[in-house]
């Protein structure tokens, strides 16, 4: 990556905390009165002198504890304050844990983007815009900074008092067609702000149709300026585009149309704040999520009740395995904001991950009591009711959020697939197989439902000849899909094409050595094509695996039985030797 060249991927590398960033608020609130968050293995490092303290830093970065770090970094750089590249350290550790030492070393850092971000944001909020205008100017004209330069200087120049300057400064980028959707939406909320009516609702459907999908700030915007220009149910209806966002976002639909007029942004520093996160979800999507980091880290310096950064951070946390500094990130969010609900429902997600689910459910419980109208809370009731074996309440969640959802479309597939598997895993099956059917009728060439339900067909002998075609459209799809070639084995098996269901399992073997029901599968093909030891490695291998109990019974059995069928051939052909 080239966006942000000055620090020095070596930097990066070293620390491997970006994927952390915000893991700590100020780091004081889960440590010592120096701001010091306790170290990952509870204890203390003690050792002294320089390399020590580098390389506990380091150590604490890569497990995550971001706050730990820089207090590392920090005290590695007071034993060498001349190291150029310990400053950097310490900096961009301070900046991303929230430390206010980051905006004393970001002074020391000349040429590093981020720090000269810092230093604006600083000036920004202070009402000094001016002179954040300069700093924000003077960025590198290379990289993300040569698009960040002119978004931050135009909300720069609208907080100076300057409109005409701001919408000048945007309005060449609106011709680059890579860049267009986040320019004109800049464009459109600076001429919002400015009460410049007609050409910020020009300006926010321009964005609309460069953007394409559905874009949360962009829809609040926009039904915000519908809102407030007398156009309520048009802004009404903009807002039902939340309910194609995903069900963490859909279930705050009621929130947002209850807040349609105000203003998601309303004034140049949240303008600053709202480059930043724009940033950083396009940096994300790139597999940037190192700048990406340093981008939602400023948003909230400025900004520390922007939500949908919050929610971005968290997901950065999570995808990183912290999932404890995501709810942390997620907890000063407060309960009267329009994405709380959605907030609620990524805390209960997040408990179920830390193995807490009666957390989970009891937050989902209140949701339910809360929102009584939505099926989000229900959905995902279902889900952990199914991860914790409760079948059949699962089932009965699901049940809850399909009655609330109404006349069934083909977006509904996925619910009607989950709660056939958590039928099938409860023992009924006529209800399981018709809610697979059902999930067919709604999206045919779903290959995770062709596969489950031509692989249970196959477990009980009934419509082979159907099952196979079944599973043989969802291996088109997803011809490197270890479970459904493996089914596919199994039905070749199942119809006495042992050669092919060899060919198969093998492969499915291959690709997930690890599986024990897999292993088992290739050792009765082995069996059936007359490869008897290899059979009976394959079960023993198999038993190794951690299968499940039913499984791991069918495998004894299969190994007693060609225990018997062997012996019992040495001693035929004992007998038949001269």
């Amino acid at each position: 990556m080239q966006q942000f060249g000055s620090f020095g991927r070596s930097v990066l590398l070293a620390l491997s905390l970006l994927s952390a960033c915000a893991a700590a608020e100020p780091s004081g609130a889960n440590g010592d009165a120096a701001g010091n968050a306790p170290h990952p293995s509870g204890g203390r490092f003690t050792a002294p002198g320089l390399a020590s303290d580098l390389l506990v830093a380091r150590f604490a970065a890569a497990q995550g504890d971001i706050g730990y770090a820089s207090g590392e970094f920090l005290k590695a750089l007071s034993v060498d304050p001349g190291d150029a590249d310990i400053r950097r350290q310490a900096f961009l550790s301070a900046l991303l844990a929230n430390r206010p030492e980051a905006a004393d070393l970001a002074q020391a850092e000349t040429g590093n983007p981020a720090a000269q971000l810092l230093l604006a944001d600083i000036q920004a909020a202070r009402g000094n815009w001016a002179l954040a205008a300069k700093l924000y100017a003077d960025l590198p004209k290379e990289g993300v900074t040569q698009l960040l330069q002119p978004l931050l200087t135009a909300w720069a120049q609208f907080g100076a008092g300057n409109v005409d300057e701001a919408l000048g400064q945007l309005h060449p980028y609106i011709d680059n067609d890579r860049i267009r959707a986040v320019f004109t939406f800049h464009d459109a909320l600076i001429a919002d702000l400015a009460g410049r009516n007609e050409e910020a609702g020009r300006l926010y459907k321009a964005a609309q149709a460069e953007f394409g999908v559905p874009n949360l700030d962009l829809v609040r915007a926009l039904a915000s300026w519908q809102a407030r220009n007398g156009q309520e149910v048009a802004g009404k209806q903009t807002l039902a585009a939340v309910n194609d966002m995903g069900d963490e976002l859909a279930v705050a639909t009621p929130r947002l149309i209850a807040d349609i007029a105000t203003r998601p942004v309303g004034s140049a520093t949240e303008g600053v704040a709202e480059v930043y996160l724009a940033f950083a979800a396009l940096l994300r999507q790139q597999d940037s999520g190192d700048f990406a980091n340093v981008m939602v880290r400023l948003a909230l310096d400025l900004r520390p009740d922007l939500t949908p950064a919050r929610l971005v951070a968290a997901e950065t946390l999570d995808t990183n395995k912290h999932t404890q500094a995501a709810l942390a990130m997620l907890a000063p969010i407060a309960a009267s904001d329009p994405l709380a609900p959605s907030v609620d429902l990524r805390r209960a997600a997040l408990y179920d991950r830390l193995g807490d689910s009666d957390e989970s459910l009891r937050i989902l419980a209140r949701m339910e009591a809360a929102y009584p109208a939505r099926p989000e809370p229900w959905t995902l009731q279902g889900a952990i009711l199914r991860g914790k074996k409760r079948y059949a309440d699962s089932v009965v969640a699901y049940g809850k959020a399909l009655e609330l959802m109404g006349p069934p479309d083909r977006t509904f597939w996925p619910i009607y697939y989950e709660r056939a598997i958590a039928e099938e895993r409860a023992h009924q099956w006529p209800s399981a197989e018709a809610d697979f059917l059902k999930a067919l009728d709604l999206s045919p060439d779903e290959p995770s439902v062709l596969n489950y339900l031509g692989y249970s067909w196959t477990e009980m002998g009934r419509n082979l000849a159907q099952a196979q075609k079944m599973i043989e459209r969802a291996a088109e799809q997803r011809p490197n899909d270890g479970a459904i070639v493996d089914s596919l084995g199994w039905v070749q098996l199942r119809q006495g094409d042992s050669a092919a269901a060899v060919k198969s399992l093998e492969r499915a073997t291959e690709m997930e050595p690890e599986d024990a029901t897999i292993n088992g599968h290739l050792g009765d093909a082995y069996w059936a094509a007359g490869k008897k030891l290899l059979a009976e490695y394959q079960w023993r291998r198999a038993l190794t695996l951690n299968p499940e109990p039913d499984d791991a019974a069918h495998f004894q059995a299969r190994l007693h039985e060609a225990e018997q069928a062997l012996a019992t051939e040495g001693t035929a052909a004992t007998a038949k030797t001269p």
